[in-house]
């Protein structure tokens, strides 16, 4: 009996023994710089999965008592591995060497090497900024946006504009952060170029499928841009001098290992190398365009468990034009402001969280005088906003992640004054609306076997117009006969409702897995437009009593599989999307100064496609080809007749062909290829006088395509070999945009000429292109 009881003792002992189980956390980081890094790969000998940083570089796993070796890799840097006696809880950073090399020798992968295998999420992206420096750009200006769209699923909004349509959603559809902060207009120069500084930018996100549930707000994509954090070892001097416009970065440590900041500027210079030609007496003098960014970031690290950061973004696009002999003058100031303050603290070795505070602001704005006659016209959106978000880490195969979000909406779509002489006049026009918008959301990502991966999430979100804030009644003249006001603070309209996200991924084998996602969105906010670019004069509106928030439900499923070891990763996604409540102007419409409620209409949307996606990942030879086919349709009852029509974004077919070879260590050439179906338009069918003037009757709406449109640009960048004595380090990238010199239609119109009385009339639809065959210099240099 005693021999019994002992052996069971021992046999329960050893059960506890081998139950016991430790966590081992930490942040992977930059050997150089110390920066965190995004989405690093902690991968551990005998588990079927690693686990991935998040946001801030850390992570955190739960295993039995036991020798593991934990091997991490990133984009752009050699993979580490360590052998570890996990005996008790562990607290270990990784510190990883960056590398340029990518030949076959050694290898270094964009991300895990079979992450869009092994991941349950659709649809997500994330591009390095040495993916993005190495392709060819216009005018030599590195652009995230431009690169983003050379992705399938993804499309332009025209020839050099930088506005995205994601599965055939509008430019408002994408939520687009810098460090958290939204951002609502991500253009310069009327679109051609992005707000994005590629030298102030660590890291790039792209997901056009179903988005975890953190994310909210848009029905059609979420873009996380994150700025980097300066390096806390020593300080470096980045820059790059373009034919458009130069750059400059600073970075460097506060406090070495404990603090560090990086401030970076851009600047075009067309108006100060223009300006000195112009002479005093020239009735243009005093007139000119440029534009600026300035992004700015500091971090503090108090102790191993709380680090704050706070960042800041200013640009501004300022376009003036003078004319002396007519006494006129104009000033066009626009632009974005953002702000964010975040704390990041580890309550214990499972449970991270990360509090924010953002600011954000975009203003336009036009000041126009003549003689002793001035007006001034501005409109914008200005945003405050909290969040709390918790990483909770549960075991090897589930992690939890759960938070909430407040946010004050100003909005100001059309606020006009002016003066005549000593006459001040400010018309009631405003229209301003408040609002508040609140959501809070619980994520699982769950291994539930070794094949089936499951990702589900929940989102309740609300939205609330509140006070102060008139309601007029009118007649059919539009005249006001009544009013109902609404006090600071008082109720309006409440919109809200649950936003569930579900992924669901199963795997065939170890380099092939099916998915399928299905996604509720809404949005509350809205971008009303008259042309199909994301313009400084568009109107962000909120949703109110008489706009009602936009809803879509988003269906897709792929196939995805590797090949060759991981060197080539591929994917086919077919993709269906609901959209209700899209808002366009009615028939006819005229902007005026009234609120443009009243001359919205209301319908419905959907879209559907396949995209189709080939990746190189290693080797000196990498690149991929994006293949899209897709349909997008809206219909509207107030417009063409209640028929559906394409959408102006529809786009066919749309077919991307990308490529990087490195010669040799001094030599790296790209080159990139595009073709897309061209986009719907409405044309006249019909001319007619009436009255004696000439009266145009056009199509039904988008009833006709502009040409195909392809392009070839091509680069090289020559880096010199670097002598060890001297802390310079420079490359000079060469770059032909639209190579073999292509004049897409940038949009048709129909000149008239002669007289139609006499028999004379001749009506010609000609072609405006904007971009032939543009070469360009930059010289880039690092100490």
């Amino acid at each position: 009996m005693k021999k019994t009881l002992l052996i069971c003792l021992l046999f329960y002992t050893g059960i506890s023994h081998a139950q016991n189980k430790y966590t081992i956390t930490g942040y992977v980081k930059d050997s150089l710089s110390s920066e965190n890094l995004i989405g690093a790969t902690v991968s551990f000998t005998g588990q079927h999965k690693g686990v991935n940083t998040n946001a801030y570089g850390f992570f955190s796993i739960t295993l039995p008592e036991g020798h593991y070796v934990i091997t991490v890799s990133y984009v752009g840097y050699f993979s580490k591995s360590v052998e570890i006696s996990l005996d008790k809880n562990i607290n270990y950073n990784f510190l990883i060497n960056q590398t340029n090399i990518t030949n076959e020798e050694v290898v270094v992968y964009a991300k895990k090497k079979d992450v869009n295998v092994t991941s349950a999420q659709m649809g997500k992206m994330d591009l390095s900024m040495s993916q993005i420096k190495n392709l060819p750009v216009l005018f030599g200006e590195i652009d995230i946006m431009k690169t983003l769209q050379l992705l399938p699923g993804v499309s332009n909004a025209g020839e050099g504009n930088t506005g995205l349509y994601v599965r055939g959603g509008g430019p408002d559809q994408n939520l687009i952060t810098l460090d958290d902060a939204i951002v609502y207009n991500t253009g310069h120069l009327f679109g051609f170029f992005s707000i994005f500084n590629s030298d102030a930018i660590k890291n790039t996100t792209l997901i056009k499928g179903s988005m975890p549930a953190q994310y909210g707000g848009r029905l059609s994509s979420v873009l996380d841009i994150s700025m980097k954090e300066g390096n806390m070892n020593k300080y470096e001097v980045d820059g790059g001098l373009g034919l458009l416009a130069s750059r400059l970065s600073i970075q460097g440590p506060l406090i070495k290992q404990k603090a560090s900041f990086i401030v970076s500027y851009r600047r075009t210079y067309v108006d100060l190398l223009v300006s000195p030609f112009i002479s005093k007496s020239s009735s243009f003098y005093g007139s000119g365009y440029y534009f600026y960014d300035l992004n700015v970031k500091m971090n503090y690290q108090f102790s191993e468990k709380d680090r704050i950061y706070l960042s800041g973004y200013f640009g501004r696009d300022v376009f003036d034009f003078n004319n002396s002999r007519r006494s006129f003058s104009t000033d066009i100031p626009w632009g974005n402001s953002t702000a964010t303050l975040r704390w990041n603290h580890v309550f214990n070795r499972r449970l991270f969280a990360n509090t924010t505070l953002l600011y954000n602001d975009y203003k336009f704005a036009f000041n126009g005088a003549q003689d002793n006659f001035a007006l001034s016209l501005s409109s914008g959106i200005h945003d405050l906003s909290a969040k709390t978000d918790f990483d909770y880490y549960m075991d090897p195969k589930n992690k939890v992640r759960f938070g909430a979000l407040y946010t004050y909406h100003t909005f100001t779509p059309n606020i006009l004054t002016g003066h005549q002489d000593s006459i001040v006049f400010t018309p009631n026009n405003s229209n301003i609306k408040y609002a508040r918008e609140a959501a809070v959301y619980l994520q699982d990502d769950w291994q539930a076997t070794e094949k089936i991966d499951i990702s589900a999430g929940i989102r309740w979100s609300a939205f609330e117009q509140v006070g102060p804030y008139t309601i007029y009644q009118t007649d059919a003249n539009g005249n006001k006969t009544d009013s109902t006001h609404f006090n600071r603070g008082q109720n309006v309209k409440t919109y809200g409702g649950p936003e569930p996200r579900l992924t669901i991924r199963y795997s065939l084998s170890d380099q092939t897995s099916v998915k399928g996602s299905i996604s509720r969105n809404l949005q509350y906010i809205h971008l009303v437009s008259n042309a199909g670019t994301t313009l400084p004069t568009d109107l962000w509106v909120p949703s109110t009593y008489i706009v009602a928030p936009q809803i879509s439900w988003l269906y897709s499923a792929g196939l995805f599989k590797n090949f060759n070891n991981n060197m080539f990763e591929s994917s086919v996604e077919l993709y269906y999307k609901q959209m209700q409540n899209q808002i366009e102007y009615k028939e006819g419409y005229t902007p005026s100064l009234s609120d443009p409620e009243n001359s919205f209409v209301f319908g419905k949307g959907w879209s559907y496609g396949a995209e189709f996606f080939v990746n190189k990942q290693k080797g000196r030879w990498t690149g991929w080809i994006g293949y899209t086919l897709s349909w997008t349709w809206r219909q509207f009852p107030a417009l063409n007749n209640g028929q559906k029509y394409p959408a102006k974004y529809d786009r066919r077919n749309d077919l991307s062909v990308v490529s990087t070879y490195e010669l040799n260590k001094h030599w790296k050439l790209s080159a990139v290829f595009v073709f897309a179906s061209g986009n719907a338009t409405s044309y006249p069918e019909k001319f007619y006088i009436v009255e004696g003037t000439l009266t145009q009757d056009f199509s039904r709406i988008n009833q006709y395509r502009l040409p195909p449109y392809n392009r070839l640009d091509l680069a090289a960048i020559y880096t010199p070999t670097h002598k060890i004595n001297k802390k310079l380090h420079s490359s000079w990238v060469f770059s032909i945009y639209n190579d073999y010199n292509r004049l897409n239609p940038y949009f048709i119109y129909f000149d008239q000429t002669g007289n139609p009385f006499d028999g004379t009339l001749r009506v010609q639809a000609k072609k405006v292109s904007l971009f032939p065959i543009l070469p360009s210099v930059t010289w880039n240099f690092h100490f």
